[in-house]
């Protein structure tokens, strides 16, 4: 199955980034691109986006530039992940954009950078870096 098809099912299968509201923008090899609204339940006191959601976009959009490079037979799983958050995640949605870093057999360093979308101006919010694994792809 080709990285693009293979990602899409994956993603179509989260059902925390369909309760946010996120959609797969783009997928290529090293890199992938998710994005999702700034919903009224996703956003904390102050009205801005949570850093929960700002974390699961920059977590799942790296876990799926790792999984873009890896074999077939198999999935991925976050080892580590940090997060500097930098700015508050002001606008309409959130943009995601993990890439790797580093891909490897046992281990794939992956980041991502996070970008508020408000009108025709974008913020960088935050930065994550991390580590992926590989395991095993679940039987059918």
């Amino acid at each position: 199955m080709d990285p693009q098809q293979r990602i899409e099912q994956s993603f179509a299968s989260q059902s925390m980034m369909e309760t946010l509201g996120a959609r797969l923008d783009s997928v290529a090899p090293g890199r992938v691109v998710i994005s999702a609204p700034i919903l009224p339940g996703s956003r904390q006191q102050h009205g801005v986006a949570h850093a929960a959601l700002t974390f699961a976009l920059g977590d799942t959009a790296a876990g799926y530039s790792a999984l873009s490079v890896m074999p077939d037979e198999s999935e991925v799983m976050t080892a580590e992940i940090k997060i500097n958050l930098l700015a508050p995640g002001r606008g309409e949605l959130l943009r995601a954009t993990g890439k790797v870093i580093k891909p490897g057999r046992r281990l794939v360093v992956v980041s991502a950078e996070v970008h508020a979308i408000d009108g025709n101006s974008e913020t960088l919010v935050a930065v994550l870096t991390g580590t992926m694994v590989p395991v095993p792809a679940a039987p059918n």
